[in-house]
């Protein structure tokens, strides 16, 4: 069994956003030579998230929409996170909603995937450079 392991870093330059790593995760799969295993990605960050789900903008604004009823910025007060001086503690609960990482079957070289999914970097408190995981193990 091989085992392929590689960061990818992130600066969005927003306080939240969700970028398609699709074609990171793509290109590190090549890289590994892997052709039958699994893919790990998963962010290593507490405000950060990576999901899969469909690329269309209509669908990242209502996960925008819904993400801030659920979790809302401001005002920063109502979190007791918050008391320590940070302001994010929205960001960790949307993160918690979004999850942590994914995993995806690699068959004859290529990302199982179903059909319109596509692998997603969500970012809840940007500005900043953060990583993702990428673990590729197989044959």
């Amino acid at each position: 069994m091989k085992s392929y392991r590689k960061e990818l870093w992130f600066d969005v330059p927003t306080r939240r956003a969700f970028v398609n790593i699709t074609p990171d995760v793509e290109a590190c799969l090549r890289d590994s030579g892997i052709k039958e295993g699994l893919a790990l990605v998963n962010a290593m960050h507490i405000t950060a998230s990576v999901f899969i789900n469909d690329d269309e903008p209509g669908l990242h604004h209502d996960y925008e929409v819904w993400l801030e009823k659920l979790a809302p910025h401001a005002p920063i007060s109502q979190y007791q996170h918050n008391r320590t001086g940070e302001d994010n503690a929205d960001a960790h609960l949307k993160r918690q909603v979004m999850g942590r990482e994914v995993v995806v079957a690699v068959t004859g070289g290529k990302l199982d995937f179903g059909p319109w999914e596509q692998i997603f970097y969500g970012e809840f408190d940007g500005r900043r450079k953060k990583r993702v995981l990428v673990k590729i193990i197989g044959a």
